[in-house]
């Protein structure tokens, strides 16, 4: 049985494609010196190809990450250091630093914007030190540079806004949405036909983390379930 997930389609009977984010390029100077400095980060190398026309591919991936970084020889014209405001989430912001400072890497103090989009300011202004109030989800910043000065920014999220979905999940929190699949499954399963509750669990929890409710997700499940026989 095919676990592919079927497209949607919107009002207009146009099919949505899923298409996701999964690498972006920065432009850098010396390719060996960014190697070295997103190593240091702890990010996993998965890639560095040269080839006999000067071309090169270098490529890390956060932990955690869906989505890549590459870098290299003849890849873009955009000048070195112009990738700004490159989001990296996490869920705890202080520790992320402490992880980062303990690598011997250059970052910034935590801190919240005092204005809306301080955090995009390169020079500093318009940012309280310390996390957000009661670290509000959204709220709490750090920024680091690499070698060339492209500008990464980590973002606190604790809990996302509706429709969001859910991504680099850590065990605590497949544990609380294992539970919560577990609630839904139980409530369906008395009255569903015979199954592999696997099939609907599958289905459920791409659908949270597609964004959708534990309604719409119990939806998905019994349409996944139901469907197939």
């Amino acid at each position: 049985m095919s676990s592919d997930k079927v497209p949607e389609n919107d009002a207009a009977g146009i099919v949505n494609i899923d298409a996701k984010i999964e690498v972006v390029v920065i432009p850098v100077v010396d390719v060996d010196r960014s190697k070295e400095f997103y190593a240091k980060l702890g990010w996993r190398l998965d890639a560095d190809f040269p080839f006999d026309n000067g071309f090169r591919v270098v490529q890390f991936t956060p932990p955690g990450s869906g989505c890549s970084v590459q870098f290299g020889a003849k890849m873009t014209l955009a000048a070195p250091g112009s990738a700004q405001g490159l989001y990296l989430i996490v869920s705890d912001v202080e520790a992320a630093r402490t992880d980062l400072v303990a690598r011997g890497i250059e970052v910034s103090e935590v801190f919240h914007p005092g204005t809306p989009g301080a955090q995009f300011q390169i020079d500093g202004r318009d940012r309280i030190s310390g996390p957000a109030p009661e670290h509000a989800t959204y709220g709490s910043f750090a920024t680091l540079r690499d070698p060339d000065g492209n500008g990464w920014l980590f973002q606190e999220v604790t809990t996302r806004l509706p429709g969001r979905g859910l991504s680099n999940l850590d065990v605590a929190t497949l544990t609380d949405l294992l539970q919560e699949a577990e609630k839904h499954h139980g409530e369906y399963e008395p009255t569903a036909p015979k199954h592999d509750w696997s099939d609907w669990y599958a289905a459920y929890i791409v659908a949270r983390q597609d964004g959708k409710t534990p309604e719409e997700a119990t939806k998905d499940g019994k349409i996944r379930i139901e469907g197939a026989h």
